[in-house]
């Protein structure tokens, strides 16, 4: 083992707890929301005529790990592009930020549900190796769709404490890049921040990590980039959980 895998693994070994993202760290469904984005921004753009099309990188400048309707507004900003709130349960087909986010729910489910979810094999070992450490493990996720990706990918028995869109929204929390929802995951597990590690792949949820006093945050590269996530502040990145194994 080298000095660099020495390191890494001492950081998350020496924890008392875990705080998961979900999509790209445990399970494949980032990719299936990257599809949701470009589908529903695609479709709203050629609608709309406007001249500057969805393009792959902004989904991690705009989108990635944040609140859905959050990347909504975020992402109309980026194109000049100012519609009305709506409420929260706006028809998907309404030209709002609720209804374009809720347009979204709907195809992210429409694949989930026609392809199924198969989690990360490596993160699944990660787990078992955690578990056998005896640490406590939760999952934070900005998506409202945790609990069901989690019983779809055969995770939910690992995890006692689910911190997710709906919670946030139902607590009053802000979402990611502000750490309140890992804050309110390690209370969930009586585990203080300084003995919890945060494991996340996008530049938000890292950003969050580091910002919320925890005691070593662990970047996934899915695709942000080992420099990026470094830069947002990660203690450091790997390809795969089981590079830590």
């Amino acid at each position: 083992m080298t000095d660099t895998r020495a390191t890494q693994k001492t950081a998350w070994t020496g924890a008392t707890a875990l705080l998961f993202d979900l999509d790209g760290v445990l399970t494949p469904t980032a990719v299936v929301h990257e599809q949701a984005w470009q589908e529903l921004f695609d479709g709203y753009l050629a609608e709309t005529g406007h001249p500057d099309g969805y393009q792959e990188s902004d989904y991690f400048d705009h989108i990635d790990g944040k609140p859905r309707f959050d990347g909504v507004r975020d992402f109309l900003t980026s194109r000049g592009i100012t519609l009305p709130e709506g409420p929260t349960d706006d028809d998907p087909a309404n030209t709002s930020v609720q209804g374009l986010g809720n347009r979204k729910n709907r195809i992210f489910n429409e694949i989930v549900d026609s392809r199924g979810v198969e989690p990360y094999a490596g993160s699944v070992r990660f787990i078992h190796a955690a578990l056998e450490l005896g640490l406590k493990l939760a999952v934070v996720s900005s998506s409202r769709n945790a609990p069901a990706v989690l019983k779809a990918a055969g995770l939910d028995g690992y995890f006692p404490v689910v911190v997710d869109g709906q919670v946030a929204a139902a607590v009053g929390l802000p979402g990611k890049p502000d750490p309140a929802t890992f804050r309110y995951a390690a209370e969930l597990l009586d585990v203080p921040a300084e003995g919890c590690v945060v494991v996340e792949d996008a530049v938000s949820g890292v950003q969050a990590g580091s910002a919320g006093n925890f005691r070593a945050v662990i970047g996934v590269d899915r695709g942000a980039g080992h420099q990026t996530l470094l830069d947002a502040g990660a203690t450091f990145v790997v390809d795969d959980l089981d590079d830590l194994l």
